[in-house]
């Protein structure tokens, strides 16, 4: 159940090709430097997410330079962190690290400057006070529409760290299912789920776990309380890990013994709304589609339409990659169209109120010649591993 084989982690050549094509993207969009700063778009150009504080670190990014900007008692940590940091700018204590970043732009000749999207208003606050300040350089908005595209079409080695944190994710689920029992609390198998992506080689344990049982199930997210597994209920078990900070998302949806058949029909019915978005999605196709051909096959089943229960309550799928929820989305009103190298969570859930809900999520990545499976879905709600 461990990694067998561990991809290589994201290189600096790859990253370098990452800040080649933003560049390319700013100069398109008229933008003369974004201002990267903690989080996963940090963690995708430079190697690391670092983390937010009232001390600003963050990392402007010119026509030219990648400048890294941080408290200089901080020098030796992130030189150490960011293997690319070689052009760095420093602030003491007792100064304005945004008049710092102003005074960059200012030099630079930028008129126009992108922040972030995973900046703290704070921080954008007090950036824009220094901009004001100098009545130069003019602080242009998210940096989300040039940056979301570039994340959103994953490289192969990207992909194979998504297939590996995937693979293990699913090994864990079925381990799991040859382990509980009747009268396990959710924590213990929260704990187990743990305990087993930490021996198989993920970056850490559970990057989420959640682990319903019986009514439980019919709420997407879980309810508070750490209920014991009783005979004959439903199990809904919802986890992921990250390799090299990549994420996997499996949901399994299964029983131990028999059920009523209302609920083996709906198990059937949320198999065939998960294969009905796969087929549906194609290079070219807009994203909304595949969440209508889930939608209508569910409503083919007698649920919904749209949002309404007993049906789907959410959309279908999002995009996964350094953050397990990212753009695009599979969702009405999402027309972008699909192309080879991104990546989706394929999870059309139903949910019966007050009495169960069933959850099938496995993820797939486009290719020129169309989807490809991550995993394999689940194949029956009492042997979900074959």
């Amino acid at each position: 159940m461990t990694i067998a084989s561990r991809p290589p982690s994201i290189g600096n050549a790859e990253r370098e090709q990452r800040l080649d094509k933003l560049r390319r993207t700013m100069t398109a969009s008229g933008v003369d430097a974004v201002l990267v700063t903690p989080g996963s778009n940090m963690r995708y150009f430079f190697a690391e997410a670092f983390y937010e504080s009232e001390r600003f670190v963050g990392v402007l990014v010119t026509a030219d330079r990648a400048i890294f900007i941080c408290p200089k008692f901080e020098e030796s940590a992130i030189r150490a962190k960011f293997p690319m940091a070689s052009d760095m700018a420093f602030w003491e204590e007792h100064e304005n690290p945004f008049a710092l970043i102003a005074s960059l732009l200012v030099e630079a000749g930028c008129r126009r400057c992108a922040l972030d999207p995973d900046c703290s208003y704070g921080h954008a606050a007090c950036l824009f006070d220094a901009l004001t300040e100098l009545e130069k350089p003019v602080l242009y908005g998210s940096a989300a529409p040039i940056i979301a595209p570039l994340r959103a079409i994953k490289s192969q080695a990207e992909i194979d760290l998504m297939i590996a944190a995937m693979r293990l994710t699913l090994s864990v689920h079925q381990t799991v299912f040859e382990w509980i029992r009747p009268g396990v609390k959710a924590s213990a198998v929260i704990a187990e789920i743990d305990r087993l992506h930490r021996a198989g080689g993920a970056d850490g344990g559970n990057s989420f776990c959640a682990v319903q049982f019986g009514e439980a199930t019919s709420h997407p997210h879980g309810v508070p309380g750490d209920p014991a597994l009783q005979e004959g209920e439903l199990i809904l078990i919802d986890t992921g890990c990250t390799i090299d900070g990549y994420n996997s998302d499996i949901t399994r949806t299964y029983a131990l013994s028999k059920l009523d058949s209302e609920i083996e029909r709906l198990w059937h019915a949320e198999k065939q709304a998960q294969q009905a978005a796969f087929d549906r999605a194609a290079i070219g196709t807009p994203c909304e589609a595949v969440d209508k051909a889930a939608r209508d096959m569910l409503v083919s089943h007698g649920l919904g339409p749209d949002y309404d229960l007993p049906g789907l309550p959410h959309r279908t799928g999002h995009g996964i990659g350094l953050d397990i929820h990212e753009g695009p989305y599979l969702v009405k009103g999402d027309q972008t169209p699909l192309v080879a190298g991104m990546c989706f969570s394929n999870e059309p859930m139903i949910v019966v109120p007050g009495q169960y809900g069933i959850r099938l999520e496995d993820h797939f990545y486009m290719t020129e010649s169309g989807p490809e499976w991550f995993t394999q879905p689940q194949a029956d709600i009492y042997r979900p591993f074959g």
